[in-house]
């Protein structure tokens, strides 16, 4: 029986990482978390995002964009 290989670590960026990926300050960050719009955890007092769910948070924003907010 073959064990299951582990994938290996996913990359987890810091706040300023994940600002800096979106292009935006981390101001907007903050202020995405406390109104709870941006996928995110806590070690301790810090918040760590998991790349691959902010690609997927993303791609989820530009597929629900109001398409009469661009007229």
């Amino acid at each position: 029986m073959e064990r299951p290989q582990y994938p290996g670590p996913k990359k987890v960026m810091t706040v300023r990482e994940v600002a800096t990926y979106l292009s935006v300050h981390p101001s907007t960050i903050y202020r995405l978390l406390r109104q709870n719009q941006i996928p995110a955890f806590r070690i301790g007092r810090h918040w760590r995002f998991n790349v691959e769910e902010i690609d997927n948070w993303c791609s989820s924003r530009v597929l629900t964009r109001n398409p009469k907010a661009d007229a």
